[in-house]
């Protein structure tokens, strides 16, 4: 008995490769976004400075409340940064192509091995972790804020914890975590 034909699919026509051509191309209209997103990770790097150096003169007299709210305010700015960093370079290798670095050039661990779950993963993470140095900030002015400013900040991590714990669960019930 003869061997039955292996199926081919049938050859898209010429309209058709060109409108795929077209959509996968278009994935490089993201690289402009992400080379904007290095000029707002230069202004956090800016804005880091500038409170560093007016902190520095007055840190002598500074209140210890005070010194908490100025390192808050330091450590946010750093975990946007952050931010802003993962999205640029997961985002650029998710979406657009892959980085290849230069010989010698060491690639940090988690690069090339997130893929779209476990950035969402990480950006709730640090969205939190941005939403927690508020809430701290908050708390510690607690006497300058209104309670229902006080109430929503906290509602607000909640609901930041709780949606970061829904998409780990989501994540893993889909079987990638």
């Amino acid at each position: 008995m003869p061997e039955p034909e292996p199926k081919t699919e049938p050859k898209p026509n010429q309209l058709v490769r060109i409108v795929e051509a077209l959509l996968f191309g278009g994935r490089w209209l993201l690289a402009p976004l992400y080379l904007a997103m290095l000029v707002l990770l230069a202004l956090l790097v800016v804005r880091f400075v500038i409170e560093l150096i007016h902190a520095a003169p007055e840190l002598p007299t500074m209140t210890e409340t005070k010194v908490i709210m100025t390192t808050l305010s330091l450590i946010d700015l750093s975990l946007t940064a952050n931010l802003v960093v993962l999205v640029i370079l997961t985002g650029y290798e998710n979406f657009v192509a892959r980085i290849v670095l230069a010989a010698g050039d060491r690639r940090p661990e988690w690069m090339g091995n997130i893929d779209f779950g476990g950035l969402k993963l990480k950006l709730m993470g640090s969205i939190t972790a941005i939403a927690a140095v508020h809430v701290l900030r908050v708390f510690l002015e607690i006497r300058d804020e209104p309670d229902r400013v006080v109430m929503f900040q906290g509602g607000l991590m909640i609901a930041f914890v709780v949606t970061g714990l829904l998409l780990a669960l989501t994540d893993r019930i889909a079987g990638h975590g």
